[in-house]
């Protein structure tokens, strides 16, 4: 998987709000796991229509609530993710946008939509986590966006998580260069 470099807007977005380094690296790889997670999906499933710009948006700052709650850079915590929410809205962003820095660390709410599953996904996957549940209410949603079997999206889907997991030593490194 290759890395690739956040939007401009969000790079503007991370330097304006003084973010660390460690954060912008942190940001800039879950960002490049969606992207690629989505291009993978839309290769699978080329009908698949999903809202690639919300995901983006929310892979590339999700955590950017670390940047007021700083101790959770280095610790595990969730005070991040309303502040997260409130700092994008603060800036001007809608609810819409905004909610994926609350939404990440919470997937296990019913009914949550898929695009904020796949931003929950793509923070774990990146550093090559597996799990099973969140996988699982993703294919379901998958299966009945596609109309398809169940078992069938299972397969392919597990595939392309593998491959995406592949190299995760490697992001690691990079993220704490």
């Amino acid at each position: 998987m290759r890395i690739i470099d956040l939007p401009i807007e969000i790079i503007e977005l991370l330097e304006t709000l003084n973010s660390p380094l460690i954060l912008k690296r942190h940001l800039t790889i879950v960002h490049a796991t969606a992207f690629n997670l989505l291009a993978r999906l839309k290769d699978e499933w080329p009908v698949i229509n999903l809202k690639n710009e919300l995901i983006l948006f929310g892979a590339a700052t999700h955590d950017i609530g670390k940047i007021k709650i700083t101790n959770e850079l280095f610790a595990a915590g969730k005070k991040h993710e309303l502040a997260g929410m409130e700092i994008l809205i603060n800036q001007g962003y809608k609810k819409e946008k905004s909610r994926f820095a609350q939404t990440h660390g919470d997937w296990k709410v019913e009914n949550r939509e898929i695009e904020d599953l796949l931003v929950s996904l793509s923070d774990n996957i990146w550093k090559g986590k597996r799990i099973d549940d969140l996988e699982e209410m993703i294919i379901l949603k998958l299966s009945a966006i596609l109309e398809s079997d169940y078992w069938e999206v299972y397969e392919k889907f597990d595939i392309i998580l593998s491959e995406i997991a592949t190299g995760a030593d490697k992001r690691l490194n990079w993220q704490g260069q």
